[in-house]
């Protein structure tokens, strides 16, 4: 089967591989025959709904059954899937709602306290499907309907719908660290493109099996259901990691092949779980990635040395907008390129330029801006935003970098995130990295708060690895390494950095917490 929509991917592994496993969840298994016929069981019922091609459908659950065949139903009818953070307040989905105007909404109970409050009805939304709901309901001039009537649809074979890979098929929301979220708009083309890059260069097979404890909302989590169901591997859904030595005994039981997370999924693998001590039960492991922001070098070497002898770890680096991955690092080349992002995996093309949009020469600092199938097609209603990211060049990242002699790139931080303090040009990812290499952390977040005398004042938020630790011993094993000016004070010891629900730290939380931490009185 020719793969030209995101849908049959799992059209074809399920013709493949019909009595194989598809997904494991809890204590439930199914094979890629019964996932497919419920997908197209979803289809239907949402055909019945009047729901068309074009029309945007809210998915507003957890990593769930559920989540899988509603986001396939919905690409099977030519409709346009957007994930939302389950863990969403009711004023957060409010302009959410507003902008993307969704027909349906597909949830579950436990977040009706949530949507209910934004008045979905003003958005534009007919209903809602709740699936632990047993029985038709009305609520806020909306009709909700039980999961259950879908599973009733008695046609579960393939439909026949022309859909064309140009369309849109997902609208992701940025998680808006840097201002309101945009809706990232990535058609068929520009994920399947993505996916068939992943599988090359991870290698994938049938026999994969992937332990998924990203959310599947958040792009990398996404990427993650895709790929494996691209090849007829396993997903293994892990809604637990708040509990790792749970997510560490599944992964001895399910033989993982593949292990995802971004930087803070690591740290809590390595200081708060049975990881180091089960690296011999976990043979089955045929590699580890890494994506999701920038992961310290000191990081990257602890992983290595404790991760079972035959795994490989492969550090990545993409964007939401890119449909997931613009480059890697090949696990090879690793030690020797320790701090690189890697260079463009297999589709993308990736240089630097100056302000002008001319390309710089090697080991020049400069805009990373990247090109391939796999570039969004733009923001959701936000022309302004996409005119300024996607011009002739490709796609403007907003990271500065450079390119070494070998073609590999170099991330040194967002174009945005420089801090001025007394005259200095000062990169907060520097200082957490010089932070972290002590090894008396677990994470670390340094913040840049005004000041009148300097511009900024550096100071950071720490979650240590002993919690007898204090400040002073902290900077007293950096302050060989970083001048006067570089180090933070004060350093707030915290039980966990605040952080979007992708993993990726937020710092704007991270400042309200200083502030509450510090009797809010500012500098």
């Amino acid at each position: 089967m020719d793969t030209t929509c995101v849908h049959q991917l799992l059209e074809m592994s399920a013709a493949r591989f019909p009595k194989k496993e598809a997904v494991v969840y809890g204590e439930q298994r199914f094979q890629y025959s019964v996932l497919n016929a419920l997908t197209n069981k979803a289809a239907r019922w949402l055909i019945r709904q009047s729901v068309n091609a074009g029309d945007r459908i809210v998915i507003f659950l957890e990593n769930s059954l559920e989540y899988i065949v509603s986001y396939y139903a919905i690409l099977k009818v030519g409709a346009v899937a957007v994930p939302m953070n389950s863990d969403l307040p009711a004023e957060g989905i409010r302009p959410l709602l507003e902008t993307i105007e969704p027909k349906l909404i597909i949830t579950r109970n436990r977040f009706l306290k949530q949507i209910l409050p934004t008045a979905p009805a003003t958005f534009g939304v007919e209903s809602l499907v709740i699936v632990d709901q047993h029985k038709r309901t009305s609520a806020e001039a909306l009709t909700i309907f039980p999961w259950s009537e879908i599973d009733s649809e008695m046609q579960s074979d393939n439909l026949a719908l022309e859909i064309n890979p140009e369309d849109v098929a997902s609208i992701i929301l940025t998680s808006g660290s840097t201002g309101k979220p945009k809706g990232v708009m990535l058609t068929h083309r520009n994920i399947l493109a993505n996916v068939h890059s992943i599988v090359e260069y991870l290698e994938l097979t049938a026999d994969d099996v992937q332990m998924v404890v990203l959310p599947f909302f958040y792009v990398m989590g996404k990427s993650l259901l895709n790929t494996h169901v691209a090849v007829g591997g396993k997903v293994v859904i892990n809604n637990r990691f708040a509990f790792p030595a749970q997510v560490v005994q599944q992964m001895i039981e399910e033989k993982v092949t593949g292990f995802s997370g971004v930087p803070s999924t690591y740290a809590y693998l390595l200081y708060r779980s049975p990881f180091k001590a089960s690296r011999d039960k976990l043979q089955a492991l045929r590699y580890c990635s890494q994506a999701g922001g920038h992961m310290a070098s000191s990081l990257k070497h602890e992983l290595l040395e404790i991760l079972p002898e035959k795994t490989r770890l492969f550090i990545m680096y993409g964007a939401t907008e890119a449909s997931a991955r613009l480059s890697y690092v090949e696990p090879e080349r690793l030690r020797e390129k320790m701090d690189s992002i890697g260079r463009p995996i297999p589709g993308v093309s990736m240089k630097v330029l100056d302000e002008n949009g001319q390309e710089l020469p090697v080991g020049e600092v400069g805009e990373i801006v990247a090109s391939g199938a796999n570039i969004m097609k733009g923001y959701w209603r936000d022309p302004q935003s996409t005119a300024k990211a996607l011009t002739q060049q490709g796609y403007h990242t907003g990271d500065l970098g450079y390119r070494d002699e070998d073609g590999y790139f170099f991330a040194v931080g967002r174009k945005d995130s420089l801090l001025k303090v007394g005259g200095h040009r000062i990169n907060p990812l520097e200082i957490e990295d010089t932070l972290l290499a002590s090894r008396l952390l677990i994470e670390v977040a340094v913040l840049g708060i005004p000041d009148a005398f300097l511009g900024h004042k550096l100071v950071a938020l720490a979650v240590p690895s002993n919690k007898a630790l204090n400040q002073n011993d902290l900077l007293g094993q950096c302050i060989a390494r970083l001048p006067r000016h570089k180090l933070p004070e004060p350093i707030h010891f915290v039980p966990a950095i605040p952080k979007h629900a992708s993993g990726k730290i937020d710092r704007e939380k991270c400042l309200a917490m200083f502030y509450q931490i510090d009797g809010g009185k500012g500098w």
